[in-house]
């Protein structure tokens, strides 16, 4: 059993509220937990209104799949109209 995780820090510029956070990260949140089938949680900056930091898990048995995984990940986050992804830590 292999265990990765990844965390990823986003800027939320057009968040002028904690609402407004909140929809934009369980928005993507949602659509990360259906696509890739992973663990995710905002980990860090809770109160901050235009900064969210998301932590990923995925359990499989080969390291390569993990990976491959958190790349399409990390794409597709930068590909995000409302987020833009300042920074990514993968472990596997």
């Amino acid at each position: 059993m292999i265990v990765g995780s990844l965390r990823v820090r986003l800027l939320l510029r057009q968040s002028r509220s904690l609402k407004d956070k909140r929809q934009v990260v369980q928005s993507i949140k949602d659509r990360l937990r259906k696509s890739f089938n992973v663990s995710i949680a905002e980990v860090e900056a809770q109160d901050h209104r235009q900064l969210a930091v998301l932590g990923l898990a995925i359990v499989s048995n080969e390291a390569k799949q993990i990976r491959s995984t958190f790349e399409q990940i990390v794409a597709a986050l930068r590909g995000h109209p409302a987020a833009e992804l300042l920074d990514h830590e993968m472990e596997v």
